[in-house]
């Protein structure tokens, strides 16, 4: 498997989208149909995870078609520079459509709880919260920050992302009101002209999300880099359930 940093995301999304389906194993704790697929491309062996579309159960609050936001979640992360999703794609399996990500090995014990309490860790976890406004994610458990053998903390599960309504609700709450690192405003601010210019990469983000939707991200972002902290739970539920 390609090291998933720098260029290598590229190969890894190739990857992904070349590789056979050699087994494809139901994930029975998850609320939608997701599962675990053992792929091969390239003479290589690897695990995804696997969300067809046809398994999403319906929200009331969402609209149809949770998986492309997957993807949406992982190209704005590539547009800002922050490689903490892993690659996921858009392609077919064997249920249909769906998004693909490639499965990252992790400590299964360690959550957003435990790491915040190591200052090693804390930098990855405080951009990852500046990434759920910009993303706009109501469902920032802390299960979803894996933590792997090198001390890397990747982000997953973001369905419920980029809905033209503030909906943020995350365990990330720790920094609010504190100052955002000049370094990520600068690549937030980058990623704001790229979008507002249209080019390329941010076109494979766009396309993904309705026009509505995209206005808001650059909504959220002007907000950012305005007040240049990190946000604060406002008066609406702000934190998911389970929290885990």
């Amino acid at each position: 498997m390609a090291e998933t940093d720098g260029t290598g995301f590229l190969e890894v999304e190739q990857l992904l989208l070349d590789a056979e389906f050699q087994e494809c194993t139901t994930l029975w704790y998850s609320s939608n149909y997701v599962y675990l697929g053992q792929m091969c491309a390239a003479g290589q062996q690897f695990a995804a995870v696997y969300k067809p579309h046809r398994g999403e159960s319906p929200l009331w609050d969402f609209p149809d078609g949770l998986y492309k936001r997957e993807v949406a979640a992982y190209r704005l992360s590539q547009l800002l520079g922050w490689t903490f999703i892993p690659p996921t794609v858009l392609r077919d399996g064997p249920h249909g459509a769906g998004s693909v990500q490639l499965f990252i090995g992790h400590d299964q014990k360690s959550h957003f709880f435990e790491q915040r309490e190591d200052p090693k860790l804390v930098p990855q976890l405080m951009r990852m919260a500046v990434f759920d406004y910009v993303a706009n994610n109501a469902d920032r458990k802390g299960g979803h920050c894996l933590l792997d053998e090198q001390g890397r903390i990747w982000g997953i599960d973001h369905g419920l992302c980029f809905h033209e309504q503030y909906k943020m609700r995350t365990v990330i709450w720790d920094w609010a009101d504190q100052p955002i690192s000049e370094e990520w405003l600068t690549d937030i601010g980058a990623a704001r002209e790229k979008l507002v210019a249209g080019d390329e990469e941010a076109g494979a983000f766009s396309e993904l999300i309705s026009k509505a939707e995209r206005r808001q991200v650059i909504t959220r972002i002007d907000k950012l880099l305005r007040d240049r902290t990190f946000p604060k739970p406002g008066p609406h539920r702000s934190y998911p359930w389970p929290l885990v």
